[in-house]
Formats: structure tokens, C-alpha cells, sequence
């Protein structure tokens, strides 16, 4: 990368969009800039209405673009969704130099050899990532560039979507006048942000409870092991209260915000506070206690089916702990409940930049240290603000077409 570039992280969540801008200078991230918006048109994290979602991207990132008062142009684009997969595969090249170094170009060859996979129609890959090379039959290597050898060969783990998901998350972004940088599975940018080298390698769940869905990655020996994503979220909790105390959605997400408590054992009889029911001009007071035994149970469920999941997947006996983000885990004695319901070592993880310490930016800000580390940017220098293109109305983004995107985001890993 140059020593000052931009980098600017899209995530499109079922209850906000939010666009981070990071500065790069001299290798250290910076903060400067956060937009967000009210998500319309996604339901359980999948975009169920194009042109809503489109208003919704454009809103956050106008947000973001005041704050920063800068122009907007190209984004790096957070996909998750149960339609993600994972795959392990092995590819096998042959050193092509006359005096056997191992250079980028038999990198590239054995990575294109190991996307020979057969897959579905309605799938294709989304990335991939090398989880060791061998030259020569010599294990555990992770960058054997300059090596010397004569049989180069990678295991890697091939990250796949279904097609509509892919092509509609982009056709989205595009119709907002954006330029798409890259895709980046929210799980890796999550564990980059929140988990340490040590947890990687242990075997520990990051758990992302967002509004509408919860993402489960698991990481074991260093590397993205298994991926699930429940349907269940933050919004449950919402639609609860909604009905406990019969008053409206909107009224609800506000009292969950404010007043919200994840366990009765710790919550407050003594803090009040009134709500204005359906059908009724009058108000009626409840007080912390009463809202914690509506929301500690649907809490208690999210939780128990985490762990039901992780045992699904067959690492329930191989876990280090548990770490969870996302924005529903800000909530009072999350932790505590947490804690006690999965049985094991549980920690909330929070970005540590100034104006986005808060668990549901976790996705965000580890994109941006996720490309930042991995992809060879070749961004706008910070003193030449990127701007956003003048095309006609309608008229598609100036950009390499999708499918050649794919073919060449690979080469931006090693």
C-alpha cells in the first residue's frame, strides 16, 4: 500500500447500513469518518427489496461524506448470509523456473489450481484462503516466495455463495453510484478485529449477533474453520417487547436501547420508565425488572441456540471460548448471560478506535484492518480525496465487470 490512502468498509446489516472511513498512514489505521442509516429493504441479513436498499446505502454513506467532506467513490463490501460455505481443496504445480525459485507467478498458478472444484450452478466462489503451502513435501509454510523446490502445493479452505446473493449485494451497490474495491466475508473481517493470534490457533467462536441474524465463525489452528449463521437475532428481542408490553415497534427498539437488561437477577425495579400502548392515548409505567423478564428468555435462546450449533458442527469439545460481537451484545449483562448459558469462557469484543467503540462496528472496522493487511490496495492518497463518478443516470459504474473481478481478487492474498 502507500504510506496515505482511504479505505472505506460497507456493511449493509438488517437494522444499519454503516460506512467506515479509514486512513492509512504509514501502516497505522485512523478512523475519520462513520455514516449510518436505518437499513430498509434486508430481512434476516438478505436484501429483500433492491431499490429501498439502494436508498438505504446511499443515506449512510451521504452521512459519512458530510461528516469527512469528502466524495465517496469506491467501497470494500461486507457479505455474510446462510448461503455461505466453506470448503477445503488442494492444488499441485509444478515450479516453472529453470532454476526452481518459487516466484508470484507459480503462487498464482497453484492458487488458480486449487479454485478446480466442482460446484453447484447456482454457486460459485467468493474467496479463497491458503491455509498452508508445501514445496516439496516441507509442511507449515506460509509464504514461500524465494523458496527452491520443484513441486509446489497448496491447502486452502474455498469460500462459496450462491449467485443471486453475490449479484444482488453488488447490483445494490452499484445502483448507489459506488465503485466495489472488493468483497470480504464479515466473518474474517470480524475475527480480525476481534480476536487474537492465540484464539485463532485454541479453537474459538466468534459469535456476531446482529438485528435480524446471528453469524457463527469458528477459528481453529490459525485459520476460518466453519462458518453457520442462525436466523435469530437482536430484532426477537425487539418483537417481544413489542408484544410484552403492547406498545409499538419503534417505541420498543427505543426502550430496549435505553432500559434494556439481559438478566432479571441484575435489573433494576426502582429505574421506571412509561410507554404509550397500542390503543391508548395514556401511558403506563413498568420498570427495568418487568422489561428483563421479557428479554432475559429470548437472550437465554439466542445463546442456547449458539450452542446447539457449535455442536452441530462438531466443535463443541474443542473450544477455547467463546467471543461475541455485534450490536445486541452492548446491551447490560449480555456478558454475565452469556457466561452462564454456553458454559465456557465468553468476552465482548470492541473496536479500539475513537467514535466506533461499540461491538456493532466490529464488521466495519475489521474490513478496513483486514484489507489493510491482506489486500494490496492501490487506493486514492488521502491528499487527492476520492471522487465519486459523473455517470448518467442509470448508466452502470465505471468498473472491470463482476465476473472478472473474481477471476483477479485472488492474486491480492499472498
Amino acid at each position: 500500500m502507500s504510506s496515505n490512502d482511504l479505505i472505506v468498509s460497507l456493511d449493509i446489516g438488517t437494522s444499519k447500513v454503516r460506512v467506515i472511513i479509514g486512513e492509512i498512514s504509514n501502516g497505522a489505521i485512523n478512523i475519520i469518518g462513520v455514516g449510518s442509516a436505518d437499513s430498509d429493504g434486508i430481512r434476516k441479513g438478505a436484501i429483500v427489496d433492491i431499490d429501498q436498499t439502494v436508498q438505504s446505502i446511499r443515506n449512510a454513506v451521504d452521512h459519512a461524506e458530510r461528516m469527512v467532506g469528502i466524495s465517496i467513490g469506491e467501497v470494500y463490501v461486507g457479505i455474510a448470509g446462510n448461503h455461505i460455505s466453506l470448503q477445503s481443496n488442494h492444488g499441485v504445480v509444478a515450479v516453472s523456473n529453470e532454476d526452481r525459485e518459487i516466484g508470484e507467478e507459480d503462487i498464482e498458478r497453484v492458487l488458480q489450481a486449487a479454485k478446480v472444484v466442482a460446484l453447484p450452478p447456482e454457486r460459485e466462489i467468493i474467496g479463497l484462503l491458503p491455509k498452508q503451502f508445501l514445496v516439496d513435501g516441507l509442511t507449515g509454510i506460509q509464504d514461500p516466495r524465494g523458496m527452491i523446490g520443484v513441486r509446489l502445493e497448496v491447502e486452502c479452505t474455498i469460500i462459496t455463495g450462491t449467485k443471486a446473493a453475490v449479484h444482488n449485494l453488488m447490483r445494490c451497490v452499484e445502483k448507489a453510484g459506488l465503485r466495489i474495491s472488493g468483497v470480504v466475508l464479515m466473518s474474517l473481517a470480524s475475527g480480525m478485529m476481534a480476536l487474537t493470534k492465540d484464539e485463532k490457533m485454541m479453537g474459538t467462536v466468534l459469535a456476531d449477533i446482529g438485528a435480524g441474524s446471528t453469524t457463527l465463525a469458528i477459528f481453529e489452528g490459525g485459520s476460518l474453520a466453519a462458518v453457520s449463521t442462525l436466523p435469530i437475532g437482536g430484532d426477537y428481542v425487539t418483537s417481544d417487547i413489542c408484544y410484552g408490553l403492547k406498545t409499538q415497534t419503534e417505541h420498543a427498539e427505543k426502550i430496549k436501547l435505553k432500559y434494556g437488561c439481559a438478566r432479571v437477577d441484575e435489573a433494576a425495579d426502582d429505574q421506571k420508565f412509561k410507554v404509550m400502548r397500542v390503543g391508548s392515548n395514556v401511558e403506563k409505567e413498568f420498570s427495568q425488572l418487568e422489561l428483563a423478564n421479557i428479554i432475559e428468555p429470548r437472550m437465554q435462546e439466542i445463546f442456547h441456540m449458539i450452542r446447539q450449533e457449535v455442536k452441530r458442527l462438531g466443535y463443541l469439545d474443542k473450544l477455547n471460548g467463546y467471543v461475541l460481537t455485534g450490536g445486541t451484545v452492548s446491551m447490560p449483562s449480555v456478558l454475565s448471560l452469556a457466561q452462564i448459558e454456553l458454559e465456557s469462557n465468553v468476552r465482548i469484543a470492541v473496536p479500539d478506535f475513537i467514535g466506533v467503540r461499540d461491538p456493532s462496528f466490529s464488521s466495519g472496522v475489521g474490513m478496513i484492518q483486514y484489507v489493510t493487511k491482506y489486500v494490496r490496495t492501490r487506493g486514492t492518497p488521502a491528499n487527492k480525496r476520492p471522487a465519486k463518478s459523473k455517470a448518467a443516470p442509470g448508466a452502470a459504474p465505471s468498473k472491470p465487470g463482476v465476473m472478472e473481478w473474481f477471476k483477479n481478487m485472488f492474486k491480492e492474498f499472498i
